[in-house]
C-alpha cells in the first residue's frame, strides 16, 4: 500500500504523482496544506524532518509502515519496484542523460524558486512582489535555457518526449516546472521543444490524472 503525503501544487509531489500514474500503481493522497503552513507541524515533520513534501509511506503485506523522500529517490524507488513501464532506459549513457535532465529540474531550477525560499525573500528579507517575481522569472529563464538545449543537443535521440518515445523521469520533471512557470507568467515562447514535450505528455491520461486541478486538494 502507498500513501502520499502531497501538496497539489508542489513541483516535487506532482513528479512523484506522474510517476505512480505512469506505472499505474494505486495509491492514496494525504493532502499537506503548505500555505497554512502543515509541512512545519511535529506530527508531519516525523515523516519528514526537512518538513517539505512529498513523503511515500510505504506499508509492506505484514504491515510494516516505512517512508521515503525526496522526489527523486523516490521515482527511482518505484523504477527498481514496479520496472514496468521504465522510467529509465537500459542504456548507462542514456540513462545517466535523462538523469542529468531530471536533476537540473530538480537540483537547480527548482529550489532557488520553491515556496519557502519566495516567502524568505518576502518576509524576512522585504522583497517586494515585483522583485520577488522578478527573481522567479530571472532564475527559470537561466533554467530552461541550459534545459531546451540539452533536449536539443545531438546526442538527444529526439521523439516526442524528453529522451526518445517514451515517458522518463525527465518528463516526470519537465511537465511540473512548466506548470509553475505559467503561474508566474513566465515567458515560454524560448523553448519551443520544452513546451512541445510538454503537449506530448499532456495527451497521456497519466499525466492528466497527476495534475495539480484533479488532486482531492486542490483550491
Amino acid at each position: 500500500m502507498y500513501r502520499l503525503y502531497s501538496y497539489f501544487r508542489s513541483s516535487a509531489a506532482y513528479r512523484v504523482r506522474i510517476a505512480l500514474e505512469l506505472k499505474g500503481i494505486p495509491y492514496e493522497i494525504v493532502p499537506v496544506n503548505l500555505l497554512q503552513g502543515e509541512q512545519k507541524r511535529e506530527t508531519h515533520k516525523a515523516r519528514h524532518p526537512a518538513g517539505l513534501v512529498p513523503v511515500l509511506e510505504v506499508t509492506t503485506a505484514d504491515g510494516h509502515t516505512q517512508r521515503l523522500t525526496q522526489s527523486l529517490a523516490i521515482i527511482e524507488y518505484l523504477d527498481e519496484i514496479h520496472p514496468t513501464p521504465p522510467l529509465l532506459p537500459a542504456d548507462p549513457f542514456a540513462r545517466a542523460q535523462v538523469r542529468a535532465l531530471a536533476q537540473l529540474v530538480a537540483c537547480e531550477i527548482h529550489p532557488v524558486n520553491n515556496l519557502r525560499v519566495l516567502n524568505y525573500l518576502t518576509g524576512t528579507l522585504g522583497v517586494d512582489e515585483a522583485n520577488k517575481l522578478a527573481w522567479y522569472r530571472h532564475w527559470i529563464a537561466e533554467g530552461l535555457a541550459a534545459l531546451e538545449a540539452m533536449v536539443t543537443a545531438a546526442e538527444n535521440p529526439g521523439g516526442p518526449f524528453a529522451w526518445g518515445d517514451s515517458p522518463t523521469l525527465a518528463d516526470c520533471c519537465i511537465v511540473p516546472q512548466l506548470f509553475n512557470a505559467r503561474r508566474f507568467e513566465c515567458d515560454l515562447t524560448p523553448y519551443p521543444r520544452l513546451t512541445a514535450i510538454e503537449a506530448a505528455c499532456q495527451k497521456l491520461p497519466a499525466f492528466q490524472k497527476a495534475a495539480p486541478a484533479t488532486q482531492p486538494d486542490a483550491r
